[in-house]
Protein backbone atom coordinates (compact mmCIF):
# COMPACT_ATOMS: atom_id res chain seq x y z
CA UNK A 1 0.00 0.00 0.00
CA UNK A 2 1.26 3.46 -0.86
CA UNK A 3 2.08 5.30 2.36
CA UNK A 4 -0.31 8.16 1.49
CA UNK A 5 -3.17 5.92 0.34
CA UNK A 6 -6.39 6.50 2.26
CA UNK A 7 -7.68 3.49 4.12
CA UNK A 8 -11.44 3.00 3.99
CA UNK A 9 -13.55 0.79 6.20
CA UNK A 10 -17.26 0.36 5.74
CA UNK A 11 -19.72 -1.41 8.00
CA UNK A 12 -22.48 -0.79 10.47
CA UNK A 13 -20.71 -0.40 13.79
CA UNK A 14 -22.41 2.89 14.72
CA UNK A 15 -25.88 2.42 13.25
CA UNK A 16 -28.43 4.67 14.95
CA UNK A 17 -25.83 6.56 17.00
CA UNK A 18 -25.24 10.31 17.15
CA UNK A 19 -21.65 11.53 17.48
CA UNK A 20 -20.22 14.96 18.22
CA UNK A 21 -16.69 15.81 17.06
CA UNK A 22 -14.92 19.06 17.96
CA UNK A 23 -12.16 20.56 15.84
CA UNK A 24 -13.73 18.99 12.75
CA UNK A 25 -13.47 21.76 10.18
CA UNK A 26 -10.01 21.24 8.67
CA UNK A 27 -9.91 19.61 5.23
CA UNK A 28 -7.14 17.15 6.12
CA UNK A 29 -7.79 17.00 9.84
CA UNK A 30 -8.48 14.12 12.19
CA UNK A 31 -11.96 15.46 13.00
CA UNK A 32 -13.21 15.48 9.43
CA UNK A 33 -11.67 12.08 8.66
CA UNK A 34 -13.38 10.64 11.75
CA UNK A 35 -16.72 12.16 10.81
CA UNK A 36 -16.45 10.59 7.35
CA UNK A 37 -15.67 7.14 8.76
CA UNK A 38 -18.42 7.33 11.37
CA UNK A 39 -20.98 8.15 8.68
CA UNK A 40 -19.77 5.16 6.67
CA UNK A 41 -20.61 3.08 9.74
CA UNK A 42 -24.15 4.40 10.09
CA UNK A 43 -23.77 7.32 12.52
CA UNK A 44 -25.18 10.81 12.31
CA UNK A 45 -22.37 13.23 13.06
CA UNK A 46 -22.30 16.80 14.34
CA UNK A 47 -19.05 18.52 13.36
CA UNK A 48 -18.00 21.39 15.64
CA UNK A 49 -15.41 24.07 14.97
CA UNK A 50 -14.79 27.71 15.79
CA UNK A 51 -14.83 28.62 12.08
CA UNK A 52 -18.51 28.42 11.11
CA UNK A 53 -18.02 28.63 7.34
CA UNK A 54 -15.33 25.94 7.39
CA UNK A 55 -17.28 23.51 9.57
CA UNK A 56 -20.47 23.85 7.54
CA UNK A 57 -18.47 23.07 4.41
CA UNK A 58 -16.94 20.08 6.21
CA UNK A 59 -20.40 18.74 7.10
CA UNK A 60 -21.52 19.12 3.50
CA UNK A 61 -18.37 17.34 2.32
CA UNK A 62 -18.74 14.25 4.52
CA UNK A 63 -22.53 13.92 4.11
CA UNK A 64 -22.60 13.55 0.32
CA UNK A 65 -26.03 15.13 0.13
CA UNK A 66 -27.58 12.97 2.87
CA UNK A 67 -29.06 14.45 6.10
CA UNK A 68 -26.45 12.71 8.25
CA UNK A 69 -24.09 15.57 9.17
CA UNK A 70 -24.48 18.92 10.87
CA UNK A 71 -21.93 21.72 11.00
CA UNK A 72 -22.07 23.79 14.19
CA UNK A 73 -19.95 26.73 15.25
CA UNK A 74 -18.51 26.08 18.70
CA UNK A 75 -15.78 27.88 20.61
CA UNK A 76 -14.74 25.28 23.18
CA UNK A 77 -13.16 27.98 25.37
CA UNK A 78 -16.67 29.33 26.02
CA UNK A 79 -19.00 27.26 28.20
CA UNK A 80 -21.95 29.15 26.76
CA UNK A 81 -20.89 28.18 23.25
CA UNK A 82 -20.42 24.52 24.27
CA UNK A 83 -23.88 24.35 25.84
CA UNK A 84 -25.47 26.02 22.82
CA UNK A 85 -23.75 23.62 20.42
CA UNK A 86 -24.82 20.52 22.37
CA UNK A 87 -28.36 21.89 22.55
CA UNK A 88 -28.39 22.38 18.79
CA UNK A 89 -27.16 18.83 18.25
CA UNK A 90 -29.88 17.43 20.52
CA UNK A 91 -32.59 19.19 18.54
CA UNK A 92 -31.11 17.77 15.34
CA UNK A 93 -30.56 14.24 16.63
CA UNK A 94 -32.88 11.66 15.11
CA UNK A 95 -32.78 9.53 18.25
CA UNK A 96 -34.67 11.65 20.76
CA UNK A 97 -31.85 14.02 21.61
CA UNK A 98 -29.29 11.31 22.35
CA UNK A 99 -25.56 11.94 22.18
CA UNK A 100 -23.82 8.60 22.03
CA UNK A 101 -20.24 9.65 21.26
CA UNK A 102 -18.22 12.77 22.04
CA UNK A 103 -14.75 13.26 20.56
CA UNK A 104 -12.71 16.07 22.08
CA UNK A 105 -10.43 16.85 19.16
CA UNK A 106 -10.15 20.67 19.13
CA UNK A 107 -6.59 21.83 19.61
CA UNK A 108 -3.94 24.44 18.91
CA UNK A 109 -0.19 24.25 19.30
CA UNK A 110 2.89 26.43 19.44
CA UNK A 111 6.51 25.43 18.97
CA UNK A 112 8.49 27.52 21.43
CA UNK A 113 11.17 26.91 24.05
CA UNK A 114 10.03 26.44 27.65
CA UNK A 115 11.92 29.53 28.81
CA UNK A 116 10.12 31.74 26.29
CA UNK A 117 6.51 30.73 27.03
CA UNK A 118 4.51 33.71 28.23
CA UNK A 119 1.36 33.60 30.33
CA UNK A 120 -0.57 34.59 27.23
CA UNK A 121 0.98 31.68 25.30
CA UNK A 122 0.15 29.28 28.11
CA UNK A 123 -3.47 30.38 28.36
CA UNK A 124 -4.02 30.31 24.58
CA UNK A 125 -2.94 26.67 24.36
CA UNK A 126 -4.45 25.32 27.57
CA UNK A 127 -7.77 27.14 27.10
CA UNK A 128 -8.44 25.20 23.91
CA UNK A 129 -6.74 21.88 24.65
CA UNK A 130 -7.54 21.29 28.32
CA UNK A 131 -10.28 23.71 29.31
CA UNK A 132 -12.05 23.06 26.00
CA UNK A 133 -12.00 19.31 26.60
CA UNK A 134 -13.45 19.80 30.07
CA UNK A 135 -16.17 22.25 29.04
CA UNK A 136 -17.47 20.34 26.03
CA UNK A 137 -17.50 17.16 28.13
CA UNK A 138 -19.44 18.96 30.86
CA UNK A 139 -21.98 20.10 28.27
CA UNK A 140 -22.56 16.54 27.01
CA UNK A 141 -22.34 14.54 30.25
CA UNK A 142 -25.88 15.29 31.56
CA UNK A 143 -27.39 13.82 28.37
CA UNK A 144 -25.17 10.74 28.53
CA UNK A 145 -26.02 10.27 32.21
CA UNK A 146 -29.74 10.47 31.49
CA UNK A 147 -29.45 7.79 28.84
CA UNK A 148 -27.06 5.68 30.97
CA UNK A 149 -24.65 5.26 28.08
CA UNK A 150 -22.01 7.11 26.14
CA UNK A 151 -18.43 7.09 24.92
CA UNK A 152 -16.14 10.09 25.45
CA UNK A 153 -12.89 10.06 23.46
CA UNK A 154 -10.12 12.62 23.89
CA UNK A 155 -7.38 13.21 21.35
CA UNK A 156 -4.18 13.74 23.34
CA UNK A 157 -0.68 13.42 21.89
CA UNK A 158 2.49 11.38 22.06
CA UNK A 159 4.05 14.69 23.14
CA UNK A 160 2.25 14.28 26.46
CA UNK A 161 3.98 10.97 27.08
CA UNK A 162 7.54 11.80 26.10
CA UNK A 163 7.75 15.53 26.79
CA UNK A 164 7.60 16.78 23.23
CA UNK A 165 9.25 15.66 20.03
CA UNK A 166 6.21 16.10 17.79
CA UNK A 167 4.85 19.63 17.38
CA UNK A 168 4.32 21.69 20.52
CA UNK A 169 6.22 23.31 23.32
CA UNK A 170 6.16 22.49 27.03
CA UNK A 171 2.76 24.15 27.56
CA UNK A 172 1.26 22.01 24.78
CA UNK A 173 2.78 18.86 26.31
CA UNK A 174 1.38 19.82 29.71
CA UNK A 175 -2.08 20.53 28.33
CA UNK A 176 -2.20 17.23 26.45
CA UNK A 177 -0.98 15.38 29.56
CA UNK A 178 -3.78 17.08 31.47
CA UNK A 179 -6.22 15.71 28.93
CA UNK A 180 -5.02 12.18 29.76
CA UNK A 181 -5.54 12.72 33.50
CA UNK A 182 -8.92 14.36 33.00
CA UNK A 183 -10.11 11.52 30.77
CA UNK A 184 -9.11 8.89 33.34
CA UNK A 185 -10.93 10.84 36.02
CA UNK A 186 -14.05 10.85 33.84
CA UNK A 187 -13.74 7.09 33.35
CA UNK A 188 -13.61 6.52 37.10
CA UNK A 189 -16.45 8.92 37.93
CA UNK A 190 -18.82 8.16 35.06
CA UNK A 191 -18.39 4.39 34.78
CA UNK A 192 -21.34 3.69 37.13
CA UNK A 193 -23.50 5.70 34.72
CA UNK A 194 -22.56 3.49 31.79
CA UNK A 195 -20.28 6.12 30.26
CA UNK A 196 -16.84 5.12 29.01
CA UNK A 197 -13.96 7.61 28.63
CA UNK A 198 -10.73 6.89 26.75
CA UNK A 199 -7.89 8.80 25.14
CA UNK A 200 -5.91 8.42 21.93
CA UNK A 201 -2.30 9.56 21.67
CA UNK A 202 -1.38 10.10 18.01
CA UNK A 203 2.23 10.24 16.97
CA UNK A 204 3.34 12.07 13.84
CA UNK A 205 0.21 12.35 11.70
CA UNK A 206 -0.02 14.07 8.32
CA UNK A 207 -2.80 16.65 8.74
CA UNK A 208 -3.34 20.36 8.11
CA UNK A 209 -2.11 20.74 11.70
CA UNK A 210 1.27 19.16 10.99
CA UNK A 211 1.75 20.50 7.47
CA UNK A 212 1.48 24.14 8.53
CA UNK A 213 5.25 24.42 8.59
CA UNK A 214 6.49 20.98 7.46
CA UNK A 215 6.06 19.38 3.99
CA UNK A 216 4.58 15.89 3.90
CA UNK A 217 7.73 14.22 2.53
CA UNK A 218 9.74 15.71 5.40
CA UNK A 219 7.23 14.31 7.91
CA UNK A 220 7.59 10.82 6.45
CA UNK A 221 11.36 11.17 6.43
CA UNK A 222 11.32 12.19 10.10
CA UNK A 223 9.44 8.99 10.91
CA UNK A 224 11.71 6.80 8.81
CA UNK A 225 13.56 5.26 11.77
CA UNK A 226 10.37 4.19 13.57
CA UNK A 227 9.16 0.56 13.31
CA UNK A 228 6.53 1.30 10.64
CA UNK A 229 8.85 3.71 8.88
CA UNK A 230 6.37 6.48 8.06
CA UNK A 231 4.09 9.14 9.46
CA UNK A 232 0.45 8.23 10.00
CA UNK A 233 -2.72 9.48 8.33
CA UNK A 234 -5.82 11.12 9.76
CA UNK A 235 -7.85 8.10 8.64
CA UNK A 236 -5.73 5.85 10.88
CA UNK A 237 -6.63 7.95 13.92
CA UNK A 238 -10.24 7.81 12.76
CA UNK A 239 -10.06 4.02 12.87
CA UNK A 240 -8.94 4.14 16.50
CA UNK A 241 -11.83 6.49 17.28
CA UNK A 242 -14.24 4.06 15.62
CA UNK A 243 -13.05 1.24 17.86
CA UNK A 244 -13.48 3.29 21.03
CA UNK A 245 -16.85 4.68 19.92
CA UNK A 246 -18.33 1.30 19.04
CA UNK A 247 -19.44 -1.70 21.07
CA UNK A 248 -16.22 -3.44 20.07
CA UNK A 249 -14.69 -1.62 23.05
CA UNK A 250 -17.62 -2.06 25.44
CA UNK A 251 -15.30 -3.12 28.31
CA UNK A 252 -12.63 -0.50 27.63
CA UNK A 253 -12.52 2.64 29.75
CA UNK A 254 -9.79 4.76 31.28
CA UNK A 255 -7.37 3.58 28.60
CA UNK A 256 -4.81 5.40 26.49
CA UNK A 257 -4.59 4.01 22.96
CA UNK A 258 -1.21 4.74 21.34
CA UNK A 259 -1.39 5.24 17.55
CA UNK A 260 2.15 6.21 16.64
CA UNK A 261 3.69 3.62 14.31
CA UNK A 262 5.83 2.29 17.14
CA UNK A 263 7.57 5.61 17.81
CA UNK A 264 6.82 5.39 21.53
CA UNK A 265 6.34 2.10 23.35
CA UNK A 266 5.33 1.58 26.96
Amino acid sequence: MNRTETRTMTGNLLAGKTAVISGAGRIQGIGRATARLFIEHGARVALLDVNEEEVKEAAHDVAHGEPVALGVRCDVTSMESCLAAIGQVQKWSASGGRIDVLINNAGVTQKISAADITLQDHLRITDVVLRGTMQLSQAAIPTMRSQKAGSIIAISSMSAQQGGGVFGGAHYCAAKAGVLGYTRALARELGPDGIRANAITPGLIVTDFSRTSTPEDVLHSAAGSWPLGRAGSASEIAGACLFLASDLSSYVTGSTLDVNGGAYMR
